[in-house]
Formats: structure tokens, sequence, C-alpha cells
């Protein structure tokens, strides 16, 4: 529950970066709680925690936040 809610609260926090690397920064660190949620979603799958159609829907919804966080980093990052 903590890392999934927290790539929403860095990305939030991104808008009121203080400059364009603190902003590329909270994007990095939700992207890493984005892979840390991954895992856990595999554990609670592995420990039958939450089914595999539960783990399939919510482990789908991470990936494209994730795709979406690698793009912004790398715009971000691309825009000098």
């Amino acid at each position: 529950m903590r890392s999934g809610t927290s790539i929403g609260a860095n990305i939030y926090e991104a808008n009121y970066a203080a400059s364009k690397a603190d902003f590329i920064n909270k994007f990095q660190i939700a992207l890493k709680e984005c892979y840390e949620t991954d895992y856990w979603l595999g554990l609670f799958k592995d420990t039958h925690m939450i089914t595999e159609e539960e783990y399939k829907d919510m482990f789908a919804k991470c990936s494209k936040i994730r795709k979406l966080l690698i793009a912004s980093i790398t715009t971000a990052k691309g825009n000098n």
C-alpha cells in the first residue's frame, strides 16, 4: 500500500518542484516506487493474498504508470 500510494504522491509533488532536476528526481522516485509495487504485487499473488485476476489487473495498471513515468523522465531529460 505504501509504495503504491507513494507513486501518486511523488508525481503530485513534482508539480511543485523547485527546479527541473527536482522534477526529474520526483519522477525517478515515483518510478522506483512503481518497481517496488510490482514486487509486492507478485508477493501478494504468490502468497494468495490476492487472486491471479486481481494481480493481472493491478500489474497491468502499474505497468502503464511505469511506462508513462519512463517516457516523462526521458522527455524531461531531453528538454534542456
